[in-house]
């Protein structure tokens, strides 16, 4: 089992690969054609909300005691998969257009 230390940098890693590829994706939006950019804002606005999530759920983790931490892991590990579900949602909308 890893330490919770070693799992909120694992956690940190995935949001900036996610921060990096939404930032990516918002420059397309912004040079998209109207018709095809609501679809975009829509995706990204969804993204955001997930992502939302999981960083609260990081930090909860980031201030849980040693004792607490790998309970509140099991929130967070849902809170990864919502946004993973998300953003390889976007990912496909942003990849197709």
């Amino acid at each position: 089992m890893t330490t919770r230390d070693e799992y909120v940098e694992k956690l940190k890693a995935q949001l900036d690969q996610w921060n990096a590829q939404m930032a990516q994706w918002e420059a397309k939006s912004r040079q998209a054609q109207a018709e095809v950019k609501s679809g975009y804002e829509q995706q990204l606005a969804q993204l955001r909300s997930q992502q939302e999530q999981a960083m609260y759920q990081m930090k909860l983790l980031q201030g849980a005691s040693a004792d607490a931490w790998q309970d509140l892991a099991r929130g967070a590990e849902s809170a990864w998969k919502s946004m993973q579900d998300a953003f390889n949602k976007a990912r496909s909308h942003f990849e197709k257009s």
